[in-house]
């Protein structure tokens, strides 16, 4: 269980302080889908950066099953068992496709092995196993790439920052597939920063963030219609994004 208390953040702009982040507080229970939904600037990727450890907050703890890990690097948390997917995933030249998912395991995975991860998130194994992960493989590609790794990890919460971004619709489709298949398999705690509506359906709750604020947190019922009615479309607050906007 990941357990945010009261996390502020900022940053100094022009020597003065803005906040990002005001005192957030959400807990993450097991084995639940959470998407983190709101309008842009909101702080939602701020937020996602912060339960990975690439920054830390300015107040406020973080704990992962009842362990303080406010300090901890994001090594620290990846050994505790925190994944993170960027919204532009990194490329790796000169590393074959095997070799980053022997890296993600921490294993000398099988070929056979890879391959499975690969076969999941709707790769023709075969055709990319070889391949090394460099600028040749399309945006659509490196996601899906992205998640096996997560995968192979096998970590308690895996954290992915608009994993739709700079991606074709049909790719798009192919991942919510992916991330629906984790979550009916139980591959631990999945946080997803989106816009995207279809997400917003497949999540167990829903947190909306607006102003570095938490505007909203419950259930996928509880949530989801407020964000779709028409009163917040009329007044320009449409947190979502339909399927191919």
């Amino acid at each position: 269980m990941l357990e945010l208390r009261n996390v502020s953040f900022q940053v100094s702009e022009d020597s003065t302080d803005k906040e990002i982040l005001k005192n957030v507080s959400f807990t993450l229970e097991d084995n639940k889908f959470v998407a983190i939904t709101g309008p842009n600037g909101g702080g939602k990727s701020t937020l996602a950066r912060m339960i990975a450890g690439i920054i830390k907050p300015v107040s406020g703890s973080i704990l992962l099953d009842g362990q303080d890990i406010t300090n901890l690097s994001v090594t620290e948390r990846a050994r505790l068992g925190i994944s993170y997917a960027f919204q532009q995933p990194v490329r790796f030249k000169g590393i074959t496709v095997l070799n980053l998912l022997r890296l993600a395991a921490g294993k000398r995975l099988s070929a056979a092995d890879a391959c499975q991860y690969l076969s999941e998130v709707g790769l023709c194994a075969k055709d990319y196993i070889n391949r090394e992960v460099n600028a040749s493989l399309s945006g659509g590609e490196i996601k899906r790439i992205e998640i096996a790794t997560v995968m192979a990890r096998g970590t308690k919460i895996s954290v992915f920052d608009e994993p739709e971004a700079g991606i074709d619709l049909w790719s798009f489709q192919n991942l919510i597939q992916v991330f629906e298949k984790m979550h009916d398999q139980k591959h631990g705690s999945i946080l997803i920063i989106s816009h995207q509506e279809r997400i917003l359906k497949t999540a167990d709750e829903i947190l909306v963030i607006a102003d570095g604020e938490v505007a909203g947190f419950g259930s996928r019922d509880e949530i989801l219609p407020s964000l779709l009615n028409s009163d917040n479309a009329e007044s320009g607050c449409k947190f979502w994004q339909k399927e191919g906007a």
